[in-house]
């Protein structure tokens, strides 16, 4: 097809999965348990670093975070103790474990009281057309406190060749205002342009079907490339095609 009629077909696809009923199926769900833009921020991006693998599993498990944090995610991060942390013990999500998220929980913290919150970091290093720098130095601030280099890995790192497709899916969360009640679209500093798509097995996959991208690995290079043929389509929200591309590719397996 030509790229009006890609564009046509697309769009069709962004207002069939860009509905309140995507929710339901998605670890969107968990931020949307709450009102205030801290506790949906954290709540997001905890949500977002465990959601990888089975897709009941990551519900479970990223709502028992925040019945940890006393379905108070915000406060709990300002105000916890020491000994506060000692509940998520037996915490567990496939690699990410209680070592991690306690550094996550202090990490939190220092970012909130010193470095004026996450949407403070991402909209200062923010560089062109991209937020894919900006979360380089998000990494960096994230880990300036001691901590054990394992945790490092469970931040993606893009100037490292990662397409970062789960912080990427966060950024979409808080940036992106789809009218539609899915994405929340609190984070008013950044515009959608700037936004990437969370690049996976199932985006991935679609997008080369329909020639949106030739590289074959899941990468930063292959996430530059989607891109920009996004944005070729809709400048202004390029990343309102992910509900396509992965809807298609989740959702539609037998048909396309």
């Amino acid at each position: 097809m030509n790229k009006a009629e890609l564009k046509s077909f697309l769009d069709f696809k962004v207002r069939q999965y860009n509905t309140p009923e995507f929710i339901a199926s998605d670890p969107v769900q968990i931020p949307h348990q709450f009102s205030k833009k801290e506790d949906i921020e954290i709540a997001g991006f905890l949500t977002a670093t465990i959601a990888w693998g089975n897709r009941k599993s990551i519900l479970n498990n990223a709502d028992k975070l925040m019945e940890l944090m006393d379905r108070e995610p915000f406060d709990f991060v300002l105000n916890h103790q020491p000994k506060d942390l000692d509940r998520f013990d037996n915490f567990v999500h496939r690699t990410f474990n209680s070592v991690d998220l306690r550094y996550f929980i202090e990490s939190l913290r220092n970012i909130y009281q010193n470095h004026e919150g996450m949407e403070s970091i991402f909209s200062g290093f923010q560089q062109g057309e991209t937020l894919q720098p900006a979360i380089h130095h998000f990494k960096t601030i994230f880990f300036e406190l001691a901590h054990e280099k394992r945790t490092e890995k469970h931040v993606s790192d893009p100037l490292k060749n990662s397409a970062a497709k789960r912080i990427n899916m966060f950024l979409r969360w808080m940036v992106r205002n789809d009218n539609a009640g899915v994405d929340f679209g609190i984070w008013k500093s950044l515009s959608p342009s700037v936004l990437s798509c969370p690049l996976d097995v199932h985006s991935g996959k679609v997008a080369r079907k329909l020639k949106l991208l030739k590289r074959k690995a899941n990468d930063a290079k292959a996430l530059s490339e989607l891109d920009e043929n996004l944005r070729k389509l809709d400048p202004e929200d390029p990343v309102k095609y992910d509900y396509a591309l992965f809807g298609i590719g989740v959702f539609e397996k037998a048909q396309f």
